[in-house]
């Protein structure tokens, strides 16, 4: 698993002070990214490997200004030319679960406009990140 912390700011609240739903995408982007590093992938537009094909956000309890959050992020599932990050955003404190978000990635060839298999090294890489059970929060 990999964890980032990041902080709501004041722009990314709604009229009701709560965290705006597509906020939540943004802080998903940057665990992602975060993700790819922590498996040796920079952000190397030239020699970008992969895209994304689904991601999804439920919003389990609300999350506020200047709050800190835990996101945590896992493999829940590898396929030939794909595979499934998974991402629990908590509130650093009480550790409640905020919200649950996945994002489905496909290995693909920029310059053949194409998905291709999941090399082996990338798979042992993945395989250090799955998780298979969801954790359960109160």
């Amino acid at each position: 698993m990999n964890t980032i912390t990041v902080k709501s700011r004041f722009c990314e609240t709604d009229a009701l002070g709560h965290i705006n739903n597509t906020t939540y995408f943004v802080y998903l982007e940057e665990a992602r990214i975060k993700f790819f590093e922590t498996i040796g992938f920079d952000m190397d537009v030239k020699d970008w490997r992969f895209i994304l094909a689904s991601t999804k956000c439920d919003f389990v309890s609300q999350g506020y200004f200047n709050q800190e959050l835990e996101i945590t992020t896992y493999i829940s599932k590898i396929g030939s030319k794909s595979f499934q990050l998974e991402h629990d955003i908590l509130c650093a404190d009480t550790h409640q679960l905020i919200a649950r978000g996945n994002a489905v990635i496909v290995y693909f060839d920029f310059q053949e406009q194409r998905s291709k298999a999941i090399p082996e090294l990338l798979k042992t890489q993945l395989n250090i990140h799955f998780r298979s059970e969801k954790t359960e929060y109160s």
